[in-house]
């Protein structure tokens, strides 16, 4: 099989006339409509863009390249991306190849480094993160190549070249800003036995006690890589790279957008309430004791986090490939007992309540749980290593784009008199 450039650029102009072809053909057929409710509802359900990454859909989940995230949860985040980029499942060789690739541009320049050190001890590991990935720019190939003046059909392959080199340092600085952030000495180098995933928790020093840290670092990188074009980071990424921002400056607006309390930050609510139950009873309770307080939880008026999903109605692929990979791995932790109850009780008192769309579990029921029984216990960091993972998705849409030479975002907004006058309100 071809190397991963090689690979995506032959798929470039049958997707550049698949794509002319259908705007030709059919540009003026409506796919949805715009109401009111969606307008100040923050777009929910609009379908106004285009990701072929990945959709996510009600009942399957997550599908990547058609393929549902079942399938595909025994590879690596680096052979993710080859499959998010070129819609094919990479060969021994071109694994490898794309491996060997990431080991020989994760060199970071120094600066970075004292950027991280620099930035004050209350820092929030997202903000040394953006910050780091925005010290990297003044690398970009391709703003370089725009500058001395490049064919607009070419733009792409500067793009892959910054994605590629970006890829390959996030283990890197995200790692250093965990040991900077929470002053635990200094850095540690990359490993070269180790692969892409395994070097992010060996570089953040987490000790691997059970010799399946490598595994777990692996499958919450995959499984984290991509979740359609609509999502906060995704889509801010996208934006800021239709106006051509290069793939660091995209990247860090992805990053800034993931840092909310309503995206990335959902994982650290749950290990929270998990925490605050096992506080509460001094142990993992019974079923009986966790139905009892589910509805004390939900009489105050409060929610209970990790459960339900604005797309999807079953449970997530997502936490169905970490549950599973409990089970195995680490049956007898404390916290994964309690999210197995939880998994029993919780739907049925959400059924009852009769208020949720969606009483499943979600991939944060358990992702941060399980970072934190591996000795990661600094929750505030959990979305720092989402960013890492999420930056192939972001990466794998903005090369696409720019490789279909897809236009700068520009939706027309209107004001509320005009909505008001539209629909006949006073």
């Amino acid at each position: 099989m071809a190397s991963l450039r090689d690979a995506f650029k032959s798929k470039i102009q049958s997707l550049r006339e698949d794509v002319d072809r259908l705007v030709a053909e059919h540009g003026d057929k409506v796919i949805g409509e715009s109401t009111v409710a969606q307008a100040y509802g923050g777009m929910r359900g609009l379908k106004c863009m285009v990701c072929d990454t990945s959709v996510v859909s009600p009942k399957d989940g997550l599908i990547l390249r058609g393929k549902p995230l079942s399938e595909l949860t025994h590879l690596s985040p680096e052979e993710t991306f080859y499959l998010l980029l070129t819609g094919d499942l990479p060969d021994a060789a071109a694994s490898k190849d794309l491996q060997d690739e990431l080991a020989a541009r994760s060199t970071v320049p120094g600066y970075v480094f004292d950027t991280i050190k620099l930035q004050p001890k209350t820092s929030h590991p997202m903000a040394m993160l953006t910050m780091a990935v925005l010290a990297l720019e003044e690398q970009s190939k391709f703003r370089a190549r725009y500058n001395e003046g490049i064919s607009k059909g070419d733009y792409w392959e500067p793009v892959l070249e910054d994605s590629l080199d970006l890829i390959a340092k996030m283990p890197t600085i995200a790692a250093a800003v965990y040991r900077s952030r929470y002053g635990l000495g200094d850095f540690i180098d990359r490993n070269p036995n180790l692969d892409w995933s395994a070097n992010l928790t060996h570089m953040m020093g987490v000790p691997d006690e059970t010799g399946t840290l490598g595994d777990l670092t692996r499958l919450y990188l995959m499984i984290h890589a991509d979740h359609e074009g609509g999502n906060v980071s995704a889509n801010l990424c996208h934006t800021a790279g239709s106006a051509l921002s290069d793939s660091y400056y995209s990247v860090a607006a992805g990053l800034s957008g993931l840092a909310g309390p309503l995206h990335g930050l959902a994982n650290q609510e749950c290990l929270r309430f998990h925490l605050g139950i096992m506080e509460r009873f001094g142990k993992v309770p019974s079923k009986d004791e966790l139905k009892d307080y589910a509805w004390e939880v939900l009489n105050s008026g409060r929610v209970i986090p990790g459960f339900g999903h604005a797309v999807l109605r079953d449970t997530d692929p997502r936490y169905t490939a970490l549950h599973e990979f409990a089970k195995k791995a680490c049956p007898d932790a404390e916290l994964f007992k309690l999210s197995h109850v939880m998994y029993e009780v919780i739907p049925g008192v959400l059924t009852e309540h009769g208020k949720a769309k969606n009483v499943n579990p979600n991939v944060d029921a358990l992702s941060g749980v399980l970072l934190y029984e591996y000795g990661v216990t600094q929750p505030r960091f959990y979305t720092a290593i989402f960013g890492v993972s999420r930056a192939l998705g972001m990466l794998a849409q903005l090369i696409v784009n720019r490789a279909l030479k897809t236009p700068i975002t520009r939706p027309k907004s209107v004001s509320t008199a005009w909505i008001k006058e539209q629909v006949g309100a006073k």
